[in-house]
């Protein structure tokens, strides 16, 4: 429904908003780069990084998730980041064609890539 990054925003949002963490979408190039998050300033702020797709069941390649964290640690310590599937499972009200296995999968795949980054 919507595209383009978090550029005209993210200062605003990310350095000025009294918040305790932000889920932010990135499982797509419509939203952008993470040049965004250089403007998060403070450390107890957490940033959530929707990497895994909820709208397909096919799983994203782990590395490369892995990669595109590493990518946000450029920006933000690697201990504010946290990952999770960029939306729920029913982003419209038509809802995701995806089984409810296929959901409990990209979920166990999100734990798993977590648990083999923050250990």
């Amino acid at each position: 429904m919507y595209s383009g990054g978090y550029e005209p925003v993210a200062e605003t949002l990310l350095d000025g908003v009294n918040a305790d963490g932000f889920f932010l979408e990135y499982d797509s190039d419509r939203a952008g780069d993470f040049t965004p998050l250089r403007f998060v300033k403070r450390k107890d702020l957490q940033i959530v990084l929707g990497l895994v797709t909820s709208k397909y069941p096919e799983l994203e390649n782990p590395d490369e998730v892995k990669r595109r964290i590493d990518e946000a640690t450029r920006f933000v310590d690697l201990d504010q980041l946290c990952l999770s599937p960029q939306c729920g499972f029913s982003s419209t009200e038509e809802g995701n064609m995806l089984t409810e296995e296929q959901q409990w999968t990209k979920l166990r795949h999100v734990v798993e890539i977590a648990q083999d980054i923050w250990k």
